[in-house]
């Protein structure tokens, strides 16, 4: 029996977009970042790569993010395995630069149905923000096999449970107010998400102040431990 959350009886048509999704729920992790210094940003992708991500999410929060994505894009090629994507997108505007610049999946805040149709036609991974019952079935109506719950501080893991029995089938990953630690953890994935996205409690502003990318690697490969545990 697959276990909860899983993606096995989900139909994707794609078997590049299937790989994506499957890696978000092998470690369970999502960094959620971003910053305006290359140099910084590279440090980060690199000590989580080592740490175990396998699907990173840089955010469009900068006046520069489509430069620095760009080229961390770029630079991400040297590390086997890795899937970048881009998140806060509002629009198909930046949909469509950020997939020119590689992106390879798109998460946005909010449902925007017009940035799903976009996606699907083309061929682009839509991670759509969801708050109701109604915003999930809507984004599924739109093609999206993955949602994000957020805020997830707000909404909490009892929203994920309820959705889930309206929803079995259906792949959550809550962003916003979840921790590093085993009981936050264990509270998303009990309610039966298939990864979650962690920013600012995963890479803490005090270790990239001292540029200690060791010790980010080190809070990175022990939350997946600490989520390969709970799944175990």
């Amino acid at each position: 029996m697959p276990p909860v959350g899983s993606l096995d009886n989900i139909n994707m048509n794609d078997a590049f977009q299937n790989t994506i999704v499957k890696d978000m729920q092998s470690t369970g992790l999502i960094p959620v970042f971003n910053h305006s210094d290359i140099d910084v940003a590279k440090g980060v992708i690199e000590a989580c790569y080592k740490g175990g991500v396998r699907v990173f999410e840089f955010t469009n929060r900068s006046a520069n993010a489509p430069e620095i994505f760009g080229q961390l894009k770029r630079y991400a090629e040297q590390f086997e395995g890795l899937s970048l994507g881009i998140g806060t997108v509002f629009n198909i505007e930046k949909t469509k630069e950020f997939l020119d610049l590689g992106a390879e999946f798109i998460v946005s805040p909010a449902m925007i149905p017009e940035m799903g149709i976009y996606c699907k036609e083309n061929n682009a991974i839509w991670i759509p923000g969801c708050g109701s019952v109604t915003e999930i079935f809507n984004a599924k109506q739109h093609g999206a096999k993955l949602v994000k719950i957020f805020p997830g501080n707000v909404l909490g893991a009892g929203f994920v449970k309820s959705a889930k029995a309206v929803f079995p089938e259906l792949a959550i990953m809550p962003t916003g107010g979840v921790a590093p630690t085993d009981e936050n953890l264990r509270s998303w994935f009990d309610a039966g998400v298939i990864c979650v996205g962690m920013g600012s409690k995963l890479i803490p502003k005090e270790l990239l102040a001292k540029n200690d990318y060791a010790g980010l690697e080190t809070i990175v490969r022990n939350t997946i431990a600490t989520i390969d545990k709970i799944r175990k």
